[in-house]
């Protein structure tokens, strides 16, 4: 998401919309003020065009402020495609809150929120952002990186399943196979579903599928024929193995078909993100990768604009703690209310760079030796991570570890002395 400030004398309406799958509740005040206008819109590219054409008339293609209660979606997606429309993204959390200040029952309607809506763009725009899209390949990458994450989610809890289906009536397919979220173990599982088809093969038949996947080592590929050999039956019932067939097919036919379609999303990926004009600067950041280096870039986009500071991206992603004090009484915790996928993306970049940049492993195992827990010193490893990277975007300029190791001595810095001693 990219935000700006506008300049409110340019808006000339204000609209609240409380949006649905099938139609949108809307409400509408002029700037210069005057009676609440009330109308409930389909779902529909006809519908949304008529009415947005309809405004841009009536008010001379002046700027419309809109406030809307999502980021993303087949709403916001139609009408950013209208330049009239100044788009604000409210954030439920922050709905609900003042929704609550004027509702004790704390009652909840869509024509009450659609209302609710335009009276926060309207009164309180100068606090708030408008939403700028990106440019049509960040915001493809954008989608790319986002979707292939949830795939692979989709591939961590089937191969879970298979896992436990296997325990139950194979075992030894856990250690044949080999790891179940490759195209070796799908095709091993769905030409021997059982340790019977598995023992009456020929040991060249299964030489030669070892060898189609890669495995040449001939002290292993013996090893695994004498277990083969050697292989019992966890159990004959044909109930426990008849139906655990079915659900290992089930799940492998899936698994295969979730397996195709992360090789799309990575050639799709690696394709657009060559093309990126920051490619190499993420590049550089020590185990970004293939995988990651296009996340970091998406999250930080390529309008130089898009954020005044690196605390912006800190607390925006979740990864900046949130204090709150009251009267003596004060505590830092974690930050909940943020876009998950972005937090989730410095997190595991965080841990990934603890293998290769010694100042982050230092970093991290100083906060281990304090009793931070793992999670929250990788957050902590991901804000130092925020404030390089934004720099480095900022500048545009590639990474170096050495260049800042270097800063770090300079600083005088605690890692420094813990770099000095490694």
């Amino acid at each position: 998401m990219n935000t700006e400030r506008i300049d409110t004398e340019e808006i000339a309406a204000f609209v609240g919309i409380d949006w649905a799958d099938g139609e949108h509740e809307v409400c509408l005040m002029e700037a210069e003020g005057g009676p609440l206008e009330r109308m409930c819109l389909k779902q529909s590219a006809e519908t949304l065009s008529e009415w947005a054409h309809g405004l841009r008339d009536r008010f001379g293609g002046r700027k419309i402020g809109l406030a809307i209660e999502q980021r993303k979606g087949p709403l916001i997606y139609a009408l950013m495609s209208y330049e009239w429309f100044v788009i604000y993204p409210i954030n439920p959390k922050s709905l609900a809150r003042y929704r609550e200040a004027f509702s004790v029952s704390n009652a909840k309607g869509d024509r009450p929120d659609a209302e609710l809506l335009m009276e926060m763009v309207g009164s309180h725009r100068d606090r708030l952002r408008a939403w700028v899209p990106e440019d049509e390949d960040t915001r493809l990458l954008q989608m790319l990186v986002e979707e292939r994450r949830r795939v692979v989610d989709q591939v961590t809890r089937l191969t879970n399943r298979l896992t436990s289906v296997l325990k139950e009536y194979y075992p030894q397919a856990l250690e044949l196979a080999g790891e179940l979220k490759s195209e070796q173990a799908v095709d091993f599982l769905t030409k021997w579903p059982t340790l019977e088809d598995l023992k009456r093969a020929r040991p060249a038949t299964i030489e030669r599928f070892y060898h189609q996947h890669g495995v040449r080592n001939k002290e292993k590929l013996q090893e695994r024929l004498a277990q083969i050999r050697g292989a019992k039956h966890l159990t004959r019932d044909r109930a426990i193995v008849r139906a655990s067939v079915l659900k290992m097919r089930v799940a492998v036919e899936q698994l295969r078909a979730l397996l195709k379609a992360t090789g799309q999303f990575d050639v799709e990926i690696e394709e657009l993100f060559e093309q990126h004009p920051d490619a190499n600067l993420f590049k550089s950041f020590p185990c970004a990768g293939k995988v990651l280096a296009p996340r970091l870039a998406s999250a930080f986009g390529t309008d130089r604009q898009r954020w005044d500071n690196a605390a912006e991206i800190q607390n925006f992603s979740g990864i900046a703690p949130v204090t709150r004090a009251s009267g003596q009484t004060r505590v830092v915790e974690k930050r909940r209310a943020c876009p998950k996928f972005l937090r989730q993306t410095f997190m595991e970049y965080a841990a990934q760079s603890v293998k290769k940049s010694l100042w982050a492993r230092s970093y991290y195992n100083a906060m281990r030796a304090k009793g931070v827990k793992h999670r929250a010193a990788l957050r902590a490893l991901a804000y130092k991570w925020i404030r390089i990277m934004y720099r480095c975007w900022k500048e545009r300029i590639a990474y170096s570890e050495a260049a800042h190791q270097a800063a770090l001595f300079r600083a005088n810095s605690p890692i420094a002395s813990r770099l000095a001693s490694l």
